[in-house]
């Protein structure tokens, strides 16, 4: 595709089942014409739903995205488990499970909300030693990974469903950056004695972006994309600045004593005419910015 350089832009995409986040990416960079595009965030194949995909100079603002905390809904089953911890993995043990109560099942979600210390699934993307944990894993490999703090502010079992030997539960999940749910599902059977994985997982928010009226991998476009300002401001306090400030940020000056007009660290900085100029923070009592977003002409 020639002629004009894309659009900047955050696009929300609703991912489907049995695709890469990967594949959308490239998909994405069909549609609109462009190789910059990345993503705050990626989701398992068998996983679905919200993407945060920044096109062009936006891409930028995926550094601030990505750390946002996030809802999933998923279901569980209990008496089965995985070597994966989820539904892609080979079944490594089976335990009757039709002798717990709802009670037993609901007092065993208590401590694994809040703070929670969490060993993250060994079939992941974190690195260890360089090499992604999956693939050291699928190589035969002992990987043990680290524990780490997360944070689980809602962990709600919706619905509780039986069959002769599993129980399968809806349930819905709150929590922070860098929480496995395929995690959650696994200690919740380790607890219950009866072992557990995931079979179903969608993201339906990130920060303040949810994923009702998010197109598909099929509707990509250019005019579904949020403006780079809209995005900032949808996550980080704002900040207007007059024309001659958007051009001092721009060029790498300080605003001076222009602290005591920032709502919050960081903060994003508007022009008067409506465009991002960029992150800004506090220098002492200056502000300076911390990323520009490159130049464009209006939509």
């Amino acid at each position: 595709m020639t002629g004009a350089r894309a659009a900047s832009g955050i696009l929300l995409v609703d991912k489907p089942q049995g695709i890469t986040s990967h594949d959308v990416v490239a998909r994405a960079r069909r549609a609109l014409g462009t190789r910059k595009v990345g993503h705050a965030g990626t989701l398992d194949p068998m996983a679905t739903g919200l993407l945060v995909l920044g096109v062009e100079g936006a891409t930028r603002l995926l550094t601030f995205i990505v750390g946002l905390d996030k809802t999933y809904e998923a279901t569980i089953r209990l008496g089965v488990t995985t070597d994966s911890d989820d539904a892609d993995g080979d079944i490594t043990t089976t335990t009757d499970a039709a002798h717990l109560t709802d009670a037993a099942i609901r007092a065993a979600v208590e401590p694994l909300t809040g703070e929670i210390s969490q060993i993250p699934s060994t079939v992941s993307a974190i690195k260890v030693d360089g090499r992604r944990a999956y693939d050291r894993a699928r190589a035969g490999e002992d990987v043990v990974l680290a524990a780490r703090q997360v944070t689980v502010s809602r962990f709600e079992v919706l619905d509780i469903g039986r069959d002769e030997s599993t129980v399968d539960l809806d349930v819905v999940v709150d929590c922070s950056s860098g929480t496995y749910i395929r995690a959650l599902a696994r200690d919740l059977g380790a607890a219950l004695g009866v072992g557990g994985h995931l079979t179903a997982l969608r993201r339906t928010r990130i920060g303040p972006f949810a994923v009702d009226g998010a197109p598909s991998v099929d509707e990509l476009a250019a005019d579904r994309m949020r403006d780079p300002a809209d995005a900032a401001t949808a996550i980080l306090p704002r900040l207007e600045v007059t024309a001659d400030e958007a051009r001092d940020l721009r060029h790498g000056k300080r605003l001076p004593g222009a602290a005591g007009r920032l709502d919050g660290v960081p903060s994003a900085a508007i022009a008067p005419d409506g465009a991002l100029v960029g992150i800004v923070e506090r220098r002492g009592a200056d502000v300076k910015s911390s990323m520009n977003m490159p130049e464009e002409a209006p939509r």
